[in-house]
């Protein structure tokens, strides 16, 4: 009897054992999936991101004629073409499944490398360069499409990647999602033969826009107090000074008579608003962006920050966040940039940001000797249809800045921008624009 009792206890025992082992088990198993799951995440969202910039990098090829600037398009393809078919590798997809897509990659990435050499010798593409390049463009598009659906069915828990992976009796199910539109978009390709809008301010240890002696504390806040309008502020906080930032700025917290908390920065040098912010909801949109943006630039002239031209903006939930860039001499300055965050309900200003202006902005010397525009229209090619252009001064990445031509335009359904050098006709810069519901981007 006594025996027994041991060897229930004993048997209870290990039971106990290895449900602990089974259960930590079932716990390191479950964690390495989750790894893994990430793991195969990191690498699709990596895809997704490289062959959106192959697509854009190859319309931008479309547009260019320049033998130089082609060149260093075409390397940016041919880097991006191979590092997104470096994360096809891995993903948890049969190599047939995804066999055209790997493939199209490395076609892509071969070809522009090819055209890239070409344009570094000095020649320009042909025609049927040209051809070949659109018809990329276009399987690329397909492809980031695609992608761009698979991503919302993994974001939204209706794929996941066992799904993607053979079962047990080796059945593919890979036709449960999107994936297998990706291999159609390739039935029809049998290959080739061959085979950063300025809203990023620069930066300056000159600070041309930032005129002006050097106050202290109590001037700033009068400063800051004038700005909002002294009658309606019920109190003002001091937040400190902050040296450490691209403008010195002594910071306040101001609270009005309406029950506004508004955050706003003075620059130590000159005593200009550099940062303006006032969060509040808005639940009811009751003016259109068109409004919004001529009550911005109204705002800022209020201000006094004249000749201000609205470039690009963002529609959020409830507000618009305008760029606004100097104009001198119906020449548009995109350094000189202000942005404004205007409310859809009354068209109040909660937000202004001025550093770009700060940084950038004096009076120009516009070069008079500049090719004529007839001239500037030769460095692009022959396939695009010109919409608008204008005269402009853009910066570059070496923080200096070039007179240009801009010229507006499209090629098969892209929209884009071409930047030619108004003084020498080289290309100097290509943005492809997509037109949303809630703005114009640019890439």
């Amino acid at each position: 009897m006594q025996k027994n009792k041991v060897w229930i206890a004993l048997t209870a025992i290990l039971v106990i054992i290895i449900g602990i082992l089974g259960y930590n088990l079932y716990n390191k198993n479950k964690q390495y999936q989750i790894v893994k799951e990430n793991d195969y995440n990191m690498a699709f969202y990596e895809v997704v991101d490289y062959v959106q910039n192959v697509k854009t990098y190859l319309a931008k090829a479309m547009v260019s004629k320049s033998s130089k600037h082609g060149a260093e398009i075409l390397t940016h393809v041919w880097k991006e073409a191979n590092l997104a078919q470096s994360y096809v590798g891995m993903l948890p997809i049969e190599s047939q499944e995804l066999e055209n897509t790997a493939k199209f990659l490395n076609q892509v990435s071969e070809y522009s490398y090819s055209l890239s050499r070409k344009n570094m010798d000095g020649e320009n593409l042909s025609d049927e360069d040209i051809q070949k390049v659109n018809e990329l463009y276009n399987y690329s598009n397909d492809l980031s499409n695609t992608l761009n659906e698979i991503s919302l069915e993994l974001n939204n828990g209706t794929l996941n990647w066992n799904d993607l992976m053979k079962n047990t009796e080796g059945a593919e199910i890979a036709e449960v999602s999107s994936f297998n539109v990706v291999e159609e978009n390739f039935h029809e390709y049998t290959g080739l033969i061959y085979d950063g809008a300025f809203s990023e301010h620069i930066t300056s240890s000159e600070k041309k826009g930032l005129t002006g002696e050097d106050i202290d504390e109590e001037t700033a806040k009068k400063k800051a107090e004038e700005f909002i309008g002294g009658e309606n502020i019920k109190e003002t906080k001091n937040n400190g000074y902050v040296e450490n930032g691209d403008i010195p700025v002594y910071r306040f917290e101001i609270e009005t008579n309406d029950e506004k908390t508004i955050g706003i920065s003075i620059s130590k040098k000159g005593g200009h608003v550099v940062y303006l912010n006032y969060n509040r909801e808005v639940t009811e949109e009751k003016i259109s962006p068109e409004e919004a943006i001529e009550k911005g630039k109204e705002y800022l002239a209020q201000k006094g920050f004249n000749n201000m031209q609205q470039t690009y903006y963002l529609k959020e939930e409830g507000f618009i966040t305008v760029n606004y860039a100097y104009t001198q001499n119906d020449v548009i300055m995109y350094p000189d940039l202000i942005k404004v965050k205007i409310a859809l309900d009354n068209a109040e200003v909660i937000g202004l940001e001025t550093t770009g202006y700060l940084n950038c902005h004096y009076e120009r010397q516009i070069p008079s000797d500049k090719i004529s525009i007839e001239q500037a229209k030769e460095s692009l090619s022959n396939k695009v249809q010109i919409t608008s252009e204008k005269l402009a001064i853009i910066p570059t990445e070496w923080n200096t800045e070039v007179f240009c031509y801009e010229f507006k335009g499209k090629i098969e359904d892209i929209d884009f921008i071409a930047y030619i050098n108004a003084q020498t006709g080289k290309e100097e810069d290509i943005l492809i624009i997509t037109n949303t519901s809630n703005g114009t981007l640019t890439e």
